[in-house]
């Protein structure tokens, strides 16, 4: 059982396992660890050993009501409706206690559910965890090895013993590869605890969306990621993000970083001058990110240049998502040329980006040319009837494009018959994507080659 080591302290004298450790005053956590060479013992509170690999779910559910009845709380309806369909056979889908309020007592009598059950998914989120609860609980699904999946989100009350021991479960835990840490403020020691905790950690996702991340905090965790490895996806939405000093590290990160796949800069506010650092680290990337999302982060135009310099380098970005930016036609104009040299890009998002006709023909033009782009979002935007029959024609030319998003319901026109017009390619143009699917799956069962746009023509 994994334990935490002598060197592993967070500059604070490493203690010992838990049930081996003094009596504690009245208040303090207490977590009923067994040393490694005996075997885990007062599973159900009796005399008699119990094999924990025999275990019925029946007599899963019992321990779990005498640990309550141990530490004087109500066993959790929630816990037990969830125990009575687990299977015992491998992980368990879900431990869900979203918005359950586990105090300190109420995370030690989950001990006996931790002991003989693992699971692919433990919700925590806004659990109302204190500072002796989330150490205890955290303790113990570092060493039962419980999850490799945790979410904390929403649990502002942690203290120092609570993010000590997180910082302990990212660090030593060789299970726990994604963790979910939102609507928490990173803040001075949370920020530097999980940041040293990321220096040698083996989580391969961390979303920490509304973290209060911009300035300080961001600088710390940048500073850890740049010689990390092991994660592959960031979620760093909702965070204040500036175009200034935020966007600097970003593109730092991308500097340094390329094992990161997935970088979601959603909801922040890069704008232009952001972009610009940003691509300023990719330019440098040669085997690394697959996903950017900037969704909503007032880019314009103006931006789009320094982007459009950076696309044709780029060849591994896969997904470029733009949407709701006022990036307007000139914008389509400035990305047109750079997304046909660009080899790699198969999804691009322009949901509500206030492009209309003009920028659709611009779109079209890009699908006649790309033999690789397989998806394109231009939802939420005013393009009607003259727009769809360009993204239809190039329909009829390009063979990857297997889903092109559009308004289901017409824009209104001046003349009724566009209206039907409108209608009439909404439907071709779904048709022809469908038929692109059809090849796309075909050629991908029988390992032939993509279809080469130029020989269809």
């Amino acid at each position: 059982m994994t334990r935490r080591s002598d060197s592993d302290n967070d500059g604070e004298t490493s203690s010992p396992s838990p049930s081996w450790r003094p009596k504690k005053c009245k208040g303090e956590k207490h977590v009923s660890f067994p040393p490694d060479e005996e075997i885990v013992s007062g599973f159900a509170e009796r005399k008699d050993a119990i094999n924990v690999d025999s275990l019925t779910l029946a007599e899963v559910i019992e321990a779990y009501k005498r640990s309550c009845d141990k530490h004087q709380v109500e066993p959790k309806p929630k816990i037990l409706e969830q125990l009575e369909v687990t299977s015992l056979n491998g992980r368990a889908p879900c431990l869900d206690l979203k918005g359950e309020r586990l105090d300190h007592l109420s995370c030690e009598a989950l001990e006996v559910i931790l002991k003989s059950l693992s699971f692919d998914f433990i919700n925590l989120q806004a659990a109302e965890l204190e500072e002796n609860g989330a150490s205890s609980l955290l303790d113990m699904i570092l060493y039962y090895e419980s999850t490799p999946h945790l979410d904390i989100s929403d649990n502002t009350g942690m203290g120092i013993s609570g993010w000590k021991a997180l910082s302990h479960l990212i660090k030593q835990s060789v299970c726990l590869l994604r963790l979910d840490l939102c609507n928490v403020a990173l803040l001075q020691y949370p920020a530097q605890v999980l940041s040293r905790a990321l220096l040698s950690s083996r989580l391969t996702v961390l979303h920490l969306q509304s973290t209060c991340l911009s300035g300080r905090p961001l600088f710390t965790l940048v500073a850890a990621l740049k010689s990390n490895r092991a994660l592959r996806e960031l979620y760093l939405s909702n965070n204040n993000l500036n175009s200034e000093q935020d966007s600097m590290q970003l593109g730092d990160l991308l500097r340094y970083n390329s094992s990161i796949t997935t970088l979601d800069l959603s909801n922040n506010t890069i704008a232009n001058s952001g972009l610009e650092e940003i691509c300023e680290g990719l330019r440098v990337q040669t085997n690394g990110l697959k996903v950017l999302i900037l969704w909503n982060n007032q880019i314009t135009n103006n931006g789009l240049v320094h982007l459009a310099k950076v696309l044709p380098v780029l060849k591994t970005l896969e997904t470029l998502n733009l949407g709701e930016n006022n990036l307007q036609n000139r914008g389509i104009h400035t990305l047109r040329e750079s997304l046909m040299m660009n080899h790699s890009l198969l999804q691009l998002d322009l949901e509500h980006t206030h492009i209309t006709c003009e920028g659709a023909v611009a779109l079209a033009e890009f699908l006649a040319e790309s033999r690789h782009i397989q998806r394109l979002d231009v939802r939420e935007n005013e393009v009607r009837a003259g727009g769809l029959m360009a993204l239809s024609l190039a329909l009829r030319i390009n063979h990857s494009l297997t889903s092109l998003d559009l308004d289901h319901t017409p824009k209104q026109e001046q003349e009724d018959f566009l209206m039907e017009t409108q209608k009439s390619l909404l439907r071709e143009i779904s048709e022809l994507c469908t038929g692109n699917a059809a090849r796309h799956r075909i050629a991908t069962e029988t390992e032939l080659p993509w279809p080469d746009s130029s020989e269809t023509r």
